[in-house]
């Protein structure tokens, strides 16, 4: 594949992303959420499980079972290790399966994986080849054309939608020295909602996010606690001296 068709099929995948996630919402919560962080009709996250599934799973589509199998778990290692790096560059978590069953450290469950394999056999089977037959019709000259604009379009989104989600960082650090997570998240939220209409739509598109602060909130308390054994030390210094001096006297 060439670098416009890569792109163009992150993007195609991405915007195909964020009309599942509507149709979810539509269908869950019975109202229409604007998914993604970011400010256009694109789920990043899908957009690179499409290029995943094209690059690394194609070769297996002589199988459908291995297919489903290799699927799952590519899928379920990419929403693992987004929503883990997500969490350590913006202090705040986008989804959380903690209340649901068999879940690993609340970033994957059980219930999301056959979805997964579901997804990946159609990506192959079904989105694919027709987009690589559109591919094929289309001159290259106008995929690079439509591909440039697309990319200018979006890194100017991504530029401003960074900006929106440093927002959480910012506002979570200045509540570190609270000992409630749920209460905190509240907070941020709540300040957030104050600012721009995009922010807003972030906080709508992820209503289950959380500010992340326990770490930190953890290293606070082992600090206190650390301080407070010094002293207990200190103290205790001081009373076997005082008790060898007292010693000292009487036999005298």
């Amino acid at each position: 594949m060439r670098l416009t068709e890569i792109f163009l099929l992150f993007i195609i995948y991405a915007f195909l992303g964020w009309i599942v996630e509507i149709i979810n919402n539509v269908v869950v919560f019975k109202k229409f959420v604007n998914r993604g962080f970011l400010i256009g009709p694109y789920c990043p996250i899908y957009g690179v499980g499409g290029l995943i599934a094209t690059i690394f799973l194609t070769k297996y589509k002589e199988s459908i079972i291995v297919l489903f199998v290799m699927s799952m778990f590519l899928f379920a290692l990419l929403e693992y290790f987004t929503s883990y790096l997500m969490e350590k560059l913006f202090k705040a978590r986008w989804w959380d399966y903690t209340d649901y069953r068999f879940n690993i450290n609340g970033r994957i469950c059980l219930e999301t994986l056959i979805p997964f394999g579901l997804l990946g056999c159609f990506a192959i089977y079904v989105v694919n080849p027709i987009i690589f037959s559109i591919f094929n019709m289309t001159n290259i000259v106008v995929l690079r054309i439509i591909a440039l604009i697309i990319f200018i379009i979006f890194i100017i989104d991504f530029t401003l939608s960074l900006k929106i989600i440093n927002s959480f960082k910012d506002t979570a650090v200045k509540f570190l020295k609270k000992d409630n997570t749920e209460e905190i998240t509240k907070k941020v939220k709540e300040i957030l909602l104050s600012k721009s209409v995009w922010t807003k739509r972030l906080i709508e598109s992820f209503p289950k996010a959380k500010a992340v602060i326990t770490n930190n909130i953890d290293l606070i308390r082992m600090k206190f606690e650390l301080k407070q054994t010094k002293k207990e030390l200190k103290q205790t210094k001081k009373e076997l001296r005082k008790e060898r001096k007292a010693n000292k006297k009487l036999r005298r």
